[in-house]
């Protein structure tokens, strides 16, 4: 055990694990509390705008210093190069989540012209504050990790997201408005950021490094856009949904559309853990044969889950939310299937490689299909089509990345994915998928 929580890969997603669990779990005692359908798409109305106006950027920004953090130009020659380079993220990270915040306030006619009722946007003006405070906060994590804090990761994980859980629900079950619920997330946002203030004094020199910063944003400026476009499908299936459906609807898809709790987040964590490892080109081969062999170990736990979850989804949606949310199954079933494309990962070669504007060429092209096959499909199929349309578009990006892997840099599918396996296990998945319908 003592090792298996030292590992910087395990670490990370034992982290997600518990952010998502807790996340989860804020939605179950909200659809049980007295909360209405109503009430419930307020606040996942003001969830879901958040992270489309955050985790692009985000994620670009954290992504591409993972390698950079030990492998840059501006930083190579001087001392403490890289306290510096962690306070330089810092300060790129807080710049950021300053300007959205202001755009958003500044914005607020375009959200409210956007959904179908005003209700789903009560607090709105309260809940930028959530969006200033907490976006700096998801750097704590990756700055314990490449100090080798794993440990300290997955305690820091588990305390802040159980204080968020009680910050988020206790005012509710006590019969308060959703108002306070806002308030619980500022305040735990508030909380982290005197964490990471606390990091930075430990481990940061408080330098700002120009050149750094400019090759940052170089690196991520590729990874960013195309973030904005690949990543925003899922945004953009909400918003197409509370502009073509009712609150209620817009509630039952939400709480529909959750992959398997830990597919993504397992992914991502193990990417990113990855991209650490990005130092030289003569390490390349070694980290091929490392992403080839735990991808196998994910899909060995995570496909015979999702095999489950696609056969008993039908009877636990209404057991674990309510009768109301019984629908959202099938929107669940769908998003199942994005385990097939999670579990390949030809971007984690190319962003350690920084290859950043390959992908973010692919992401307009998944862009593309997504939105198309979108508003097509709901038409037919209803908010189902959407999630359908999502499940497509991802599949195709992740085909041309491999395909672009192989041309661009020699590198065969079979040096990073365990083909048979895959095949195998996607086949079961759609046969039960269409089994289930």
């Amino acid at each position: 055990m003592e090792k298996f929580i030292n590992n910087k890969i395990t670490s990370l997603q034992i982290f997600q694990i518990i952010r998502f669990g807790m996340i989860f779990l804020i939605g179950i005692v909200f659809a049980k509390s007295q909360l209405t359908s109503k009430e419930i798409a307020n606040y996942e109305t003001l969830i879901m705008i958040a992270g489309a106006v955050s985790f692009f950027w985000v994620s670009g920004i954290i992504q591409t210093f993972l390698p950079l953090y030990n492998n840059n130009k501006s930083l190579k020659n001087e001392k403490n190069q890289t306290p510096k380079a962690i306070f330089n993220l810092f300060i790129l990270i807080t710049a950021f989540s300053i300007i959205v915040a202001l755009i958003v306030y500044l914005s607020h006619s375009f959200f409210y012209n956007f959904v179908k009722e005003p209700s789903q946007l009560n607090f709105f003006d309260v809940f930028i504050w959530y969006i200033l405070l907490n976006n700096p906060t998801f750097i704590i994590e990756y700055i314990l990790l490449i100090k080798n804090k794993n440990k300290q990761v997955i305690f820091y994980g588990f305390i802040s997201y159980f204080l968020q859980f009680l910050f988020v629900v206790v005012p509710v079950l006590n019969g308060f408005s959703l108002f306070y619920s806002i308030l619980g997330l500022i305040i735990i946002s508030i909380l982290r950021i005197i964490f990471l203030i606390i990091l930075l004094v430990k481990y940061s020199v408080a330098q700002i490094s120009k050149q750094f910063i400019l090759e940052h944003l170089k690196l991520a400026n590729p990874l960013i856009l195309s973030l904005i476009i690949s990543g925003s499908a899922q945004y953009i299936d909400g918003f197409i949904i509370t502009h073509k459906f009712s609150p209620d609807k817009f509630a039952i898809f939400r709480y529909g559309a959750r992959e398997l709790p830990f597919v993504s987040l397992l992914a991502n964590a193990f990417s990113n853990a990855m991209l650490i490892d990005f130092k030289t080109k003569n390490n390349l081969q070694e980290i091929l044969k490392q992403i080839k062999h735990k991808s196998k170990k994910l899909m060995n736990i995570l496909f015979p889950v999702t095999i489950l979850l696609l056969i008993t989804s039908k009877w636990f949606y209404p057991l674990i939310f309510n009768i109301n949310f019984t629908d959202s199954y099938k929107v669940f079933n769908v998003y199942l299937l994005l385990i097939i494309s999670r579990l390949v990962f030809p971007q984690t070669i190319l962003i350690g490689l920084k290859k950043t504007k390959i992908i973010f060429t692919v992401s307009m092209i998944e862009l593309i299909i997504n939105i198309t096959l979108s508003l097509i499909l709901v038409n037919y199929f209803g908010i189902t089509g959407v999630a359908i349309a999502t499940f497509i578009a991802f599949l195709v990006e992740k085909i041309i990345l491999i395909f672009l892997n192989y041309f661009k840099l020699k590198i065969l599918p079979k040096q990073y994915i365990y083909i048979p396996l895959l095949i195998i296990y996607s086949i079961i998945t759609l046969f039960l998928y269409y089994y289930t319908l």
